[in-house]
């Protein structure tokens, strides 16, 4: 259970930094490429969807180490595994930015998050 505190805890991090880049925050240098540092739009609606995935991998982490019981057991299971590589793309995908601060900021997270990801998987 520690492991889905720690990832809970990282992932409301990062939903409460994508709610400032919805509101207009000037640290879009930290996302979606760096270009923009105040994002558009469009980028503003991929922040929006990434709270509401970052919200659906806790509730996955949760019901994998048994805090709470909404899927079958196997889908929780495969459902781990599945956030375990989207966080080992996010390391890739992060790693070449042209935007150093976000490389330097969410490869890192990305790291942990794909370690914490890794330990709840294996149960």
């Amino acid at each position: 259970m520690p492991f889905a505190i720690a990832l809970s805890g990282l992932l409301g991090v990062l939903a409460l930094f994508q709610l400032a880049l919805i509101f207009g925050a000037p640290l879009g240098a930290f996302a979606w490429g760096g270009q923009h540092r105040v994002l558009p739009t469009r980028l503003r609606i991929g922040s929006a969807v990434s709270i509401v995935i970052y919200a659906l991998i806790v509730v996955v982490a949760w019901d994998r180490v048994g805090a709470v019981d909404i899927f079958d057991e196997s889908v929780a299971e495969v459902a781990m595994w599945v956030i375990f590589a989207y966080f080992m793309l996010g390391i890739v995908m992060n790693a070449v930015s042209r935007s150093k601060p976000e490389r330097y900021t969410m490869v890192p997270m990305c790291v942990v998050l794909a370690a914490l990801s890794y330990f709840i998987a294996t149960g």
